[in-house]
């Protein structure tokens, strides 16, 4: 026979016994070891525990916290909306969550990064666990974690994506509208315009003689001749009209719930502030004019490119006029 070793399984007076004290110490070690807010509260909303990450982060002194209600510890709570929440938490005894995306903050708690961020609080997740023993019945566990730089950087990457969508829709010279967001936003006037049966007109606008004005100044004062109008154009609009660069000199102007009377007035108001405006480039005054079209829609046209169309040739008849003036579309021999 070999000498095999026997297995015995163990009793319970071999299991080493941890008792509630050690429990306890552990549990505590634990809680305030973690880089989140422990706080748990009883049943009436009184605080029972919190950990050493909110004694860090608030001036308030332990003793007098434990046993005081949670909205007379922290007044900053949103008292209707936070007892709702934790009511539910305790009656379907099913935990809840509130992102920084929600709420930036429940608990008013200075955060600690370095970079200054757009408020002086820390952004937090905030988990709420319901817990139920047979000696102290039902509490919730709330876990506050501290998610400023996560909220930080998702706000500047937000704040980034915004400006490069607005650098798309917008001419880099003349800070106007680029040609491809103003066509959008015309074939959308087009579409409303037609579905609610308003009224809907166009100006195309040049400038008169601009390869002479780059000949004779150089394209830097071309380019100050086209920032400086662009500018002096867009104080004269509504807030709901567009205005964009169409091309080179050529700008265009959407005018919803316009008729061809008031985009005429508004053309010859452009023509003559311009026309009697001085551009000053290296000491020298620029004169400047500009030919405009207008076009009003009608039932003829099926799409907005038409529209275009008709601004256009109205444009080209106002240039072989003698240029410095505006032309109705309507007005146009077919």
């Amino acid at each position: 026979m070999s000498d095999i070793k026997s297995h015995t399984t163990p009793t319970a007076s071999d299991v080493p016994v941890v008792n509630e004290l050690a429990l306890k110490q552990i549990n505590s070690q634990i809680a305030n070891q973690l880089n989140t807010g422990v706080l748990v509260i009883d049943a009436d909303f009184n605080i029972v525990i919190w950990n050493r990450f909110l004694q860090v982060h608030t001036d308030k002194v332990p003793g007098s916290i434990i046993g005081q209600s949670i909205f007379s510890a922290f007044p900053e709570l949103p008292q209707r909306w936070l007892s709702r929440k934790l009511s539910s938490v305790l009656q379907l005894n099913t935990p809840s969550f509130c992102s920084w995306q929600q709420r930036h903050h429940l608990f008013e708690l200075p955060h600690t990064r370095p970079i200054t961020t757009d408020s002086e609080f820390m952004a937090q997740n905030c988990t709420f666990l319901p817990i139920e023993t047979d000696v102290n019945g039902k509490h919730i566990c709330i876990l506050i974690e501290d998610v400023t730089d996560a909220c930080h950087y998702q706000m500047q990457l937000q704040k980034t994506l915004a400006e490069i969508a607005q650098i798309s829709r917008i001419d880099g010279l003349t800070q106007v509208y680029n040609r491809r967001h103003w066509q959008d936003s015309l074939e959308q006037e087009y579409a409303k315009a037609r579905r609610h049966d308003k009224k809907l007109s166009l100006i195309m606008l040049d400038l008169d003689h601009f390869k002479l004005l780059n000949d004779n100044y150089g394209h830097q004062g071309g380019d100050m001749v086209l920032i400086e109008v662009s500018a002096l154009i867009s104080t004269l609009l509504r807030v709901e009209d567009t205005f964009g660069r169409y091309g080179g000199e050529e700008f265009a102007i959407i005018l919803p719930e316009t008729d061809s009377a008031g985009a005429i007035e508004l053309a010859q108001r452009i023509c003559r502030i311009i026309a009697t405006t001085p551009f000053t480039y290296n000491d020298q005054v620029i004169k400047v004019t500009v030919s405009l079209g207008v076009a009003q829609l009608s039932s003829k046209e099926s799409n907005y490119e038409e529209l275009i169309t008709q601004a256009d040739s109205a444009l080209y008849q106002a240039k072989s006029q003698g240029r410095n003036q505006v032309c109705n579309a309507a007005e146009l021999v077919s």
